[in-house]
């Protein structure tokens, strides 16, 4: 009988402890994911959190340099974000991105990574079917006017 109940209790404090490790931390853990009008609804529990920011940067807010400054809006709200990473080459106004990093009391997001939206659709064309070449040479002025991102 002595027996039993030594293993339940090893069992039962073995469990525990599992469940402590497993959920004890978790707060400081957790990543949020918002819009720019969430967090702004949210104020001051924002601030210092580790949060996902998605939403579409905003054109003309884009200012090239170190740290790259740009504004994220979900249409509703726009948030002035901040960032020393390097831009992924799909990086341009318009464009849908989600940021992941803090946003301190004067409500600047200051990023640490940077995610674009893409279509990972490419379409050949169709035997027989001519490319639009004018399109294209168009399209890649304009990529290199932006500075190649």
């Amino acid at each position: 009988m002595n027996r039993k109940i030594a293993l339940f209790t090893t069992l039962l404090l073995a469990g525990g402890a599992l469940t402590w490790i497993a959920v004890g931390n978790m707060g400081n853990n957790l990543v949020y994911y918002w819009s720019p009008a969430e967090m702004k609804t949210h104020g001051s529990e924002a601030v210092g959190a580790t949060i996902r920011l998605g939403g579409q940067v905003v054109a003309g807010s884009v200012k090239p340099g170190s740290p790259l400054r740009f504004q994220l809006s979900d249409g509703v709200a726009s948030v002035d974000v901040s960032t020393t990473e390097i831009p992924p080459q799909m990086f341009r106004e318009g464009i849908g991105v989600v940021v992941e990093g803090t946003v301190d009391a004067n409500g600047l997001f200051t990023s640490n990574r940077m995610m674009v939206k893409h279509d990972n659709e490419y379409r050949a064309p169709k035997p027989g079917e001519t490319v639009d070449q004018e399109k294209m040479k168009r399209e890649m002025e304009q990529l290199f006017a932006e500075g190649g991102k």
